[in-house]
């Protein structure tokens, strides 16, 4: 795990609700991802926890990771909306993809295209040099605007399996749409990329997050690519909360 100084730990809200959210996104992870007869029976149990308790498993302390920026390019959605959804991810991971091909598009059609959710995506390379090199790329994307086109061609079925060398990411970059293929090239092997890479893999580490993809949205931490209902569920019960604290302070 990486060592974070004194001023980046005091930028992830460490403290006992954040412990055991912890727990939760890296014990939880295996089983919320083995792909075996129980794991259909665990998500739908997941799915029945976010609905009968929608409070139960939030942590104030997690909802501060939402950045909220509005000029971020590796989120989508509005920088207000009442709900944020941030995924800690890694190009080589399997699940992850899945994640990005069978479940993230219907959220986004649902949810971010009518102003209720926002996703901001997190680096979170797990597996080795190709990982960090394919999340430096999607970074060098994002500063040309075409971060969600470069995330869409590297979790393309099959893409995972040629690798993320550097001939591989120049390829994503073109399928993407990325103009400026030479500052691409640079901009991949830059030190704001390896510093904006290493920023969101030591907030993801920093929350004892242990495995890809985690979520926590709007302070609940969510475990593996989970089936369309328990997203729902969790995207709704936050967005019910939120209103009702809006109404609260008026």
């Amino acid at each position: 795990m990486p060592k974070n100084d004194n001023k980046k730990s005091r930028n992830i809200a460490i403290g006992a609700g954040v412990a055991v959210a912890a727990l939760l996104l890296g014990v939880a992870s295996y089983t919320a991802t083995k792909p075996d007869d129980s794991h259909k029976t665990a998500k739908e149990e997941a799915a029945a926890d976010v609905s009968a308790e929608p409070q139960a498993g939030v942590y104030p302390e997690l909802e501060k990771l939402a950045r909220r920026d509005a000029g971020d390019p590796l989120a989508q959605g509005r920088a207000d909306a009442p709900v944020v959804m941030v995924e800690y991810a890694d190009f080589k991971c399997g699940f992850c993809g899945k994640f990005a091909r069978d479940t993230e598009p219907g959220l986004v059609k649902k949810y971010v295209d009518e102003g209720t959710l926002r996703i901001e995506w997190r680096n979170f390379p797990i597996f080795g040099e190709d990982s960090e090199r394919a999340a430096r790329g999607a970074w060098a994307a994002g500063k040309q605007g075409r971060f969600w086109q470069f995330h869409e061609a590297a979790y393309a079925d099959g893409s995972k399996e040629k690798g993320f060398g550097q001939d591989r990411l120049e390829e994503l970059a073109k399928e993407a749409g990325v103009k400026d293929a030479d500052r691409f090239v640079s901009d991949v092997d830059s030190d704001a990329a390896k510093a904006a890479v290493k920023k969101d893999q030591e907030e993801a580490y920093g929350l004892g997050a242990t495995s890809t993809p985690s979520f926590v949205i709007n302070g609940r931490p969510v475990s593996g690519a989970q089936p369309d209902e328990v997203f729902d569920q969790a995207i709704e019960a936050a967005a019910k909360s939120a209103k009702g604290r809006k109404a609260a302070d008026k």
